[in-house]
């Protein structure tokens, strides 16, 4: 394993895998830039030193060929954030990818098409019955597991040493995420992206300053499960909210009316409390809730307690005491991490609450605490108030985090730490 610091890219190409999976509007043009901004210290950094790069990513989940999944709509975003030409081959397997490639000359940048183009890259078979045997899919996956092999070599031949940047993909054993590390077993690294998310993260699991605090928000206890369980052992303070929250309060005997709940899960949440307790974590779970009379952001509203909402409503946000409750957790805080929203934050009327715990995670980190956001609308949040930067680090790994956090070795580090 090498270090993108100090590795010499004198003359050499780097085949560098992304995560340029970036939203598209109608006309086809970027509506949010955030993973390509992201990734371009790392491509810079490459240029820089002497290098040429071929980069590689996935856009969408495209089953074949198609148009709207092409990565040259990006082409326009990526050369104005990397201040250059780009390059592309409109097929990243076949001659045409490899003579592009092996003509880069230094300063140069070749973007190949959508790697999920291929089923190759998954390494799931496509275009199978539904009505195929189970000898069927076998024989299905043989084929594309050995074609898989040939995929992976090809990528490989276009470059002298390989980086992946691509977090958000880092827990996919996928041909560009994984195999092709072994292709370059003196000459592979992680990009500035993983360093900076794997860096973060390590940092809050394995050397946090405490009271360390985490906020775990959304809408099933049974998708945090692993997550929650894992943090007990790290955690000082847990704040639960969101429609998660609910399962816990009806558990305990509460009136939760007609709010999200996971009825099969009420036994789960008294034995995670019951565990907290006895490994001395604080759990906060919101003392009242903005109550609305339908899941609506027009819905009429009430504030009430969190353990007597009425019949017919239910909770959409946290209420003003929940609120002063965590923010003095959080104030008291030396590292904090967040994950999910603790309302239903794509309603306006209902995502008061996170965009509270914006600021105090924000205030928090001005006070020295270390702070760790991740997940769709905790990150969300953060960029919808301007706060980006106002906290420690901003994660945009998606699952890749929350598999990091539950414990899980990502395939994508172990194949470049190997």
């Amino acid at each position: 394993m090498q270090n993108i610091s100090t590795y010499n890219f004198t003359g050499k190409r780097a085949i560098v895998r992304v995560d340029f999976n970036v939203p598209l509007n109608a006309q086809f043009e970027v509506t949010d830039n955030t993973r390509i901004r992201a990734a371009i210290p790392t491509l810079k950094k490459v240029l820089d030193g002497g290098g040429a790069l071929v980069i590689m990513s996935h856009l969408g989940r495209p089953k074949k060929s198609e148009d709207k999944y092409s990565l040259r709509h990006i082409i326009p975003e990526v050369e104005k954030l990397l201040e250059t030409k780009v390059l592309f081959a409109p097929d990243c397997m076949g001659e045409q990818a490899a003579e592009m490639a092996a003509a880069l000359k230094s300063g140069q940048v070749l973007l190949l098409e959508n790697l999920r183009f291929y089923a190759e890259e998954e390494g799931k078979p496509r275009g199978l019955a539904e009505d195929a045997s189970e000898e069927e899919k076998k024989a299905a996956k043989t084929v594309v597991k050995e074609s898989q092999k040939k995929f992976t070599r090809t990528l490989a031949s276009y470059a002298d040493c390989y980086i992946n940047d691509a977090f958000g993909t880092a827990h996919r054993a996928h041909a560009s995420t994984t195999l092709i590390a072994a292709y370059f077993p003196n000459d592979k690294m992680f990009g500035y992206v993983m360093e900076g998310e794997i860096k973060a993260i390590d940092k809050v699991l394995l050397a946090p300053e405490h009271p360390l605090t985490a906020i775990l928000g959304g809408a099933k206890v049974s998708s945090k499960i692993a997550i929650i369980e894992h943090l007990l052992d790290k955690v000082d303070n847990m704040i639960i909210g969101g429609g998660m929250s609910f399962t816990f309060v009806k558990a305990q005997g509460g009136k939760i009316g007609n709010s999200l709940c996971e009825d099969d899960q009420l036994q789960l949440a008294l034995d995670i409390m019951e565990k907290a307790k006895a490994k001395g974590v604080k759990i906060y779970i919101s003392e009242d809730v903005i109550a609305g009379d339908a899941f609506d952001n027009n819905a009429n509203e009430q504030t009430c307690d969190v353990d007597a909402i009425p019949d017919g409503w239910l909770g959409m946000d946290a209420g003003a005491k929940a609120l002063e409750t965590w923010k003095k957790v959080i104030m008291n805080s030396r590292t904090i991490l967040w994950n999910g929203p603790v309302g239903v934050f794509e309603m306006p009327k209902f995502a008061k609450g996170t965009l509270a715990l914006v600021e105090f995670v924000a205030k928090a980190t001005q006070q020295g605490a270390f702070s760790l956001v991740g997940g769709g609308d905790s990150v969300a949040a953060v960029t919808q108030m301007g706060y980006a930067d106002k906290v420690s680090y901003v994660s945009t790994g998606g699952g890749a985090m929350l598999e990091y956090l539950e414990g899980i070795e990502l395939p994508g580090i172990k194949a470049i730490r190997e």
